[in-house]
């Protein structure tokens, strides 16, 4: 059963990216997608933790919550979808899956945990594919094959998930996921809502067809709310290494999806630049941790 929820979970992830796109491109831009994501999420976990055990955060945790808020959120979902929006649905895919990477480096400097040849090894191979990647976008021809823009927006999302968790791990641990999303997303809605409010007011949304917001409504449901849940899940019985390795199907259901839908095309540079960072984040994940070193010494 778990490992039939990550699963859905990242083929909801490797369809938001052709849907999302395909919807901010018909009527629904990347401004109108992040405050439905904000307040479509603030809204979702909240209902749902009226059917969990309260749990009760002090004031000090909630205002790291803010920060958290922040950078797992808002900068994140801000860079990420307007992105998407510019960029093509394989390259953000291709680009999602470099997160261990920069996990990896923030947690070394921040965390202190320490780096081995293999995981060092790892990064460069990740970094040579991402560099592949965005120098393709910067000579294409073509918005299908990419925007070096949007690869830089995309990936500056995976940074920014990273910093949150290498700053909040502590924090996110000691409360439950909906008490914590809960927050966050409520963090998020207040600062997202009344900055993109002027533009949500000036958009003509009778002319936005129903396939657009049907599309948009995946994005809020299922891939912000559904498929967090369905990894909550997982992870509560498989290995983190395990879930891990699940992320690798999210840029093959988006490539598929989009060159079917018509959105992209797949070149030899994004498929070598996709084995590079498939790679390097393989090799990410197989190093040892601190925890996993002074384990083995004992």
């Amino acid at each position: 059963m778990a490992h039939l929820c990550i699963l859905m979970a990242t083929v909801i992830w490797g369809l938001q990216s052709p849907f999302g796109k395909d919807a901010m491109t018909h009527g629904i831009d990347g401004y109108d997608m992040i405050a439905f994501r904000a307040a479509g999420g603030a809204a979702l976990f909240w209902l749902t933790s009226l059917f969990v055990k309260r749990e009760k955060i002090c004031w000090r945790d909630r205002l790291k919550l803010i920060g958290a808020g922040l950078l797992g959120l808002v900068f994140n979902q801000c860079c990420f979808t307007i992105g998407l929006s510019i960029t093509s649905p394989v390259n953000a895919s291709i680009v999602t899956t470099s997160l261990p990477i920069f996990a990896l480096v923030l947690a070394a400097v921040i965390l202190k945990e320490p780096v081995t040849g293999m995981k060092a090894g790892g990064v460069l191979i990740g970094c040579s594919g991402a560099v592949m990647l965005i120098v393709s976008s910067a000579v294409a021809s073509s918005a299908k094959v990419g925007n070096i823009w949007g690869d830089l927006l995309c990936m500056g999302a995976q940074f920014s998930f990273a910093l949150y968790l290498a700053l909040y791990c502590n924090l996110i641990r000691r409360y439950h996921a909906v008490t914590i999303n809960k927050w966050m997303f409520l963090w998020s809605a207040m600062f997202v809502v009344p900055f993109s409010s002027g533009h949500l007011l000036a958009t003509d949304w009778a002319a936005v067809p129903m396939k657009s917001w049907f599309e948009a409504g995946f994005v809020v449901l299922f891939s912000t709310y559904v498929a967090y849940l369905l990894v909550m899940q997982a992870q509560a019985v498989l290995r983190p290494t395990v879930v891990s390795i699940y992320n690798y199907i999210q840029p093959v259901v988006a490539v598929a999806v989009s060159i079917v839908m018509g959105m992209s095309v797949l070149t030899w540079q994004q498929g070598l630049a996709a084995v590079l960072i498939f790679s390097g984040v393989g090799l990410v994940i197989k190093s040892k941790s601190r925890r996993d070193m002074a384990a083995q010494k004992s």
